[in-house]
């Protein structure tokens, strides 16, 4: 059975939508997914600080019992931060200020030097080091050259595809992807816009290590409460 890492940014994003008030707090939100069976805890601590905040960050190394993911973006002062809290996993993604999400997968052949270095950076400090990347053949293998420990699949766009014919072709490069990276060895995780509905086109699929899903269990928690809200992922996945 896959994993599931759960994202508890938006907490954050509801709690920085008002000034000067410490709730919901995320470090709360971690610990309610993993007593509901959560294998990891995501935080995306982003440049402009839009979400969670570096104190948060810190709280979490402290209480999170699974195993804490950083996503960050590739720069001196995320590789800093990342150094002084040590996660169990950094999984290095695109940023962009203007973007309300990360809008797609890091891309290697561009950034590939920036990259290579704070792969060798993070994993000389023994933090395995994931790379959030789109199901495309090339980038995978520049994961694999960089030595990452594992690449995330993007399934954004197969989550967004408007029509039967578009998502078929998303998924069939998402099959693509994984093949090659277990052919790698590459562990492999996939996330961003998977929801209670999108969760179950994945049934038989066996490459997955690790699902990593945040917006939809924080919308669901917000009616129905955190350790029910991933309970019910994970036996959605269990049944995939």
């Amino acid at each position: 059975m896959a994993r599931l890492a759960v994202n508890v940014d938006h907490t954050a994003t509801i709690r920085q939508s008002r000034e000067n008030v410490s709730y919901p707090d995320p470090v709360a939100a971690a610990v309610l997914a993993e007593l509901a069976g959560a294998s990891g805890i995501v935080v995306h601590l982003r440049e402009d600080r839009r979400h969670i905040q570096e104190r948060d960050v810190k709280i979490l190394r402290e209480v999170v019992q699974t195993r804490l993911i950083l996503e960050m973006a590739a720069t001196p002062e995320m590789v800093g931060m990342a150094l002084g809290i040590q996660p169990d996993v950094v999984t290095l993604v695109p940023e962009k200020r203007e973007e309300l999400t990360t809008e797609g997968g890091l891309d290697l052949v561009g950034h590939w030097e920036t990259i290579a270095e704070t792969v060798d950076t993070l994993q000389n400090s023994s933090i395995q080091v994931s790379i959030f990347i789109d199901p495309v053949q090339e980038q995978i293998k520049l994961a694999h050259k960089a030595n990452a420990s594992m690449i995330e699949i993007h399934t954004g766009t197969y989550c967004d595809a408007a029509t039967p014919q578009k998502k078929k072709q998303e998924f069939a490069k998402i099959t693509a992807a994984a093949k090659l990276a277990r052919k790698l060895k590459l562990g492999i995780n996939a996330g961003h816009g998977l929801s209670y509905n999108s969760i179950t086109d994945f049934k038989g699929f066996n490459e997955i290590d690790e699902f990593s899903i945040g917006h939809s269990i924080i919308s669901r928690a917000v009616l129905v409460g955190m350790e029910r809200a991933v309970s019910e992922m994970l036996a959605l996945i269990k049944g995939l």
